[in-house]
């Protein structure tokens, strides 16, 4: 059964830090590259940062260039996504997709062959 399991979110202070989880099941891991993205209610999906199957490149957006940190341990099934200086318009629903290796931040939901179920962080003084 293929799983993508995000964990990790949760409520934090403005200025303060939280790391995701995403963690692959029932796939070759190490063959996707993965990408998270996060989701506001009655938004569309916000593209955050991506990391290569073999761990060499990765890749931010605006939003999340010099706070956020995406690494994965292919050992361990598992992308992180380490958020520091978090601010209130980073509150949403993040989640992790994996995809194919060659281009990992493709900002096509279509493009992706996995998906997790999400998990929220709020970030409220």
């Amino acid at each position: 059964q293929v799983q993508l399991v995000e964990s990790g979110g949760g409520l934090a202070q403005p200025g303060g830090s939280l790391r995701l989880s995403c963690a692959a099941s029932g796939f070759t891991f190490g063959n996707y590259a993965v990408t998270w993205a996060r989701q506001v209610p009655g938004k569309g999906l916000e593209w955050v940062s991506a990391v290569s199957s073999d761990v060499r490149v990765t890749y931010y957006t605006g939003a999340a260039k010099g706070r956020f940190t995406i690494s994965r341990d292919n050992a361990k099934n598992t992308v992180y996504l380490q958020m520091n200086s978090l601010k209130p318009e980073d509150t949403a629903v993040y989640y992790c997709a994996a995809g194919p290796p060659s281009c990992p931040l493709v900002p096509a939901t279509e493009w992706y062959d996995y998906w997790g179920q999400g998990t929220q962080v709020t970030v409220s003084s």
